[in-house]
């Protein structure tokens, strides 16, 4: 590749947190999903529940947030390569959703499994 940097530890740091300053500013999507983050935090360890189902439902909260960088990165590469509509980009655009949708009903089913696990068991 033409265009590719020279990789070191603090360049790559750098790197991804540019990437995350820049999906925050420009993805009303993302910052939702830092929304339900913080406040997934906040309750999790809040809770009066063990310091594990604390972790299991904190570490969960990432799930939905490495799926909307992916599909953020999606839509970007599908509008940069067209700005027509094309069946194949709506599908491109439409499998990124999905795996949102489905990083969404895993969180969900991770905390109600845990929650119950915590308080009913």
């Amino acid at each position: 590749m033409l265009n590719k940097p020279e990789y070191t530890l603090f360049k790559n740091t750098r790197y991804a947190l540019n990437g995350l300053i820049e999906i925050t500013q420009n993805e009303k999507s993302f910052r939702l999903q830092i929304l339900l983050f913080v406040t997934g935090m906040v309750l999790a360890w809040s809770l009066p529940i063990s310091f594990i189902h604390s972790a299991v439902l904190a570490v969960a909260l990432f799930i939905p947030l490495i799926a909307e960088v992916i599909n953020s990165s999606i839509e970007r590469t599908v509008d940069l390569v067209t700005v027509e509509h094309h069946e194949l980009a709506k599908r491109a655009k439409d499998a990124g959703a999905t795996l949102v949708f489905l990083s969404l009903a895993m969180l969900a089913f991770i905390w109600a499994l845990t929650l119950y696990d915590a308080f009913c068991l």
